[in-house]
């Protein structure tokens, strides 16, 4: 039997970008921090296309989301951040 299960944009982003991660910069803000929240949550007991948790790593600001994510695709791995709007300005 087919489950069908509602859920928002911020959800189906998370769950869609938490398949093909390897590690995961997040630092929860308003209106990204259901999908920070989300993939924490996942990072628990989900596995990724990988078969692997995702690592995920909670800094102190979006500057710091954003160069850990820089750092980590330097090295050749496939990293995640999330932000608002506000957050990039």
């Amino acid at each position: 039997m087919k489950k069908i299960k509602t859920i928002d944009g911020c959800e189906a982003c998370s769950n869609t970008a938490y398949m093909f991660t390897e590690i995961s910069g997040i630092y929860p803000i308003t209106p990204s921090s259901p999908m920070s929240e989300h993939i924490d949550e996942l990072s628990k007991d989900t596995l990724n296309i990988f078969n692997d948790k995702v690592k995920v790593v909670e800094m102190q600001s979006e500057a710091g989301a954003i160069g850990f994510v820089h750092g980590a695709l330097q090295n050749g791995t496939l990293a995640t951040t999330f932000t608002s709007s506000q957050g990039l300005l």
